[in-house]
């Protein structure tokens, strides 16, 4: 048994404006995107998800042995020797930060600005370096 209900319009042309332009295919497929209810949610989240270490203090013995490994890449600085330093960089966002290793060669020492200047213009602050490893 056939439904006859919509015989008289079913095989009408579909109708178009004369009033208003036909909207584009992409906008209207903008209309059925997910909605995001909470904008930036997921990036809090992400955030807070995000870990931090926390600065490590040196004991006297491995200060003593880090500032003998930096008077040492003082003394051997013309040599031009590659090194791999590990140092703290604090997170601008939240409290801790995170370890990060370099390696290369060693431009410069400041003593005055307390500043390890790497050959690539990486800038460490003495008081962050954690190791040296020539």
């Amino acid at each position: 048994m056939t439904d006859n209900r919509y015989d008289d319009i079913i095989h009408l042309p579909h109708h178009v404006s004369q009033n208003h332009p036909q909207m584009p295919l992409r906008d209207r497929a903008a209309q059925f995107a997910p909605f995001a209810a909470l904008t930036g949610y997921e990036a809090a989240v992400g955030e807070t998800a995000r870990l931090t270490a926390e600065r490590r203090e040196l004991d006297a013995q491995e200060a003593a042995e880090l500032n003998r490994r930096l008077t040492d890449l003082a003394a051997r600085l013309k040599d031009r020797p590659e090194v791999t330093v590990e140092y703290f960089v604090p997170d601008e966002r939240k409290a801790g930060g995170a370890y990060v290793s370099v390696t290369g060669v060693v431009r410069n020492i400041s003593i005055a600005e307390r500043l390890l200047v790497m050959e690539d213009g990486t800038a460490i602050p003495m008081e962050d370096v954690d190791s040296v490893m020539f």
